[in-house]
């Protein structure tokens, strides 16, 4: 197969899809790899370096996106490159359709198959594509948190570790899975008061198992909830619903109750955001003010540390981008039932049912697709 290695080119995402090592897989299993020009210098990866692994440099997205049979990017396609995708093509890549009907759209009339990394699963449920930018993201959301607390940067001018004799801050995750439990990690390892938010018993179970002490935890209920979000210096959104559109838990009434200069990194914005006030914002201008809350909502936080984030992606994609190329996408899809999972656009249908519910479009089973 004919595999397109496509340049990010949304705001500060400096993350590619293939590195120069699955580059090389790829062409080991025969397959021909085309890469776009500096696709991979933000990871610092050369052309050159994608040539020695034995890709052909292609000079721009309008060659690339017309010659392969296969294009594998990190972010979702932006409206420029959705025009250039074609009836019968594969793309591999972050979709978040639920909160992006314009982008649905676009997919559903170029004609293409588009498998996305978010929603293909595991034996256990989980979400292995996904998992990587979660762990990422969950450790940043507090690096970015404690930098919004300056109050340079419209925060209340808390340090979240304390000092001796002054309280440290108070960090609340709404939701303890991948993001949450990565959060909590480095929260509580820079000495805050951090508490774990969710309706799982299980989850809650985990959380304590994982870090004793350091951490507690509290099970949601709207009083719960609320109760401490206003307490809160640091909030961060962690909740996911796989595929669907993200649960909005803080309302604009609860919002204007929290403490002035207080934070919300919202993790969840790429499915739509937990937070009524949230809105998509990016690395050049990550943050906004409502109600004297100061809201942090990047949609690509893991393009920041883009070579670490590459290099993680890269070990979860790269099985599921050689089932995809050396069998071709509906057998790969027939003979994983976890890869099928993560169709949801398939020659002009709707193939992810959460994605089809939250957009209110009519929706077609993978399963019918691939007769």
């Amino acid at each position: 197969m004919r595999v397109g290695v496509a340049r990010e080119i949304k705001n500060h995402e400096y993350r590619v899809g293939l590195t120069p090592a699955s580059v090389r897989e790829l062409v080991a299993q025969g397959h021909e790899l085309l890469v776009e020009q500096s696709a991979g210098l933000g990871i610092g990866a050369t052309d050159a370096d994608y040539q020695s692994a034995g890709a052909r440099i292609v000079p721009t997205a309008a060659e690339l996106f017309a010659t392969a049979d296969m294009i594998v990017k990190v972010k979702e396609p932006q409206p420029a490159e959705c025009a250039m995708l074609r009836p019968g093509q594969i793309l591999f890549t972050y979709l978040h359709l639920a909160p992006d009907p314009e982008q649905a759209k676009a997919l559903l009339a170029s004609g293409a198959i588009c498998v996305a990394y978010e929603t293909v699963t595991a034996a256990d449920g989980s979400l292995p594509l996904l998992a990587p930018m979660s762990e990422v993201a969950g450790r940043m959301s507090v690096q970015a948190g404690a930098h919004c607390l300056e109050k340079a940067q419209g925060g209340r001018g808390v340090l979240l570790p304390g000092v001796p004799g002054v309280l440290p801050g108070k960090v609340v995750i709404l939701g303890g899975g991948v993001v949450g439990s990565n959060a909590a990690l480095v929260a509580a390892g820079m000495g805050a008061d951090v508490t774990v938010v969710d309706r799982s018993p299980a989850v809650l179970k985990r959380v304590a198992a994982q870090f004793g002490t350091a951490v507690k935890t509290l099970h949601s209920t709207r009083e719960a909830l609320e109760a401490a979000v206003c307490a809160a210096d640091l909030v961060i959104g962690a909740v996911l619903v796989p595929g669907a559109a993200a649960p909005r838990l803080i309302s604009r009434e609860l919002l204007s109750r929290m403490q002035p200069g207080s934070v919300i990194v919202d993790v969840a914005i790429d499915q739509g955001g937990c937070c009524e006030t949230s809105h998509a914002t990016t690395h050049a201008e990550p943050t906004y003010v409502v109600n004297d809350v100061v809201h942090y909502c990047v949609a690509n936080m893991p393009g920041a540390v883009a070579r670490t984030s590459t290099y993680a992606l890269n070990a979860a994609t790269l099985p599921f981008a050689l089932a995809l190329a050396g069998k071709g996408w509906k057998q790969a899809l027939k003979d994983d039932v976890h890869l099928r999972h993560g169709l949801n656009v398939c020659e002009g249908k709707l193939t992810c049912k959460e994605v089809a519910d939250a957009l209110v479009l009519p929706y077609t089973a993978a399963e019918s697709v691939l007769q």
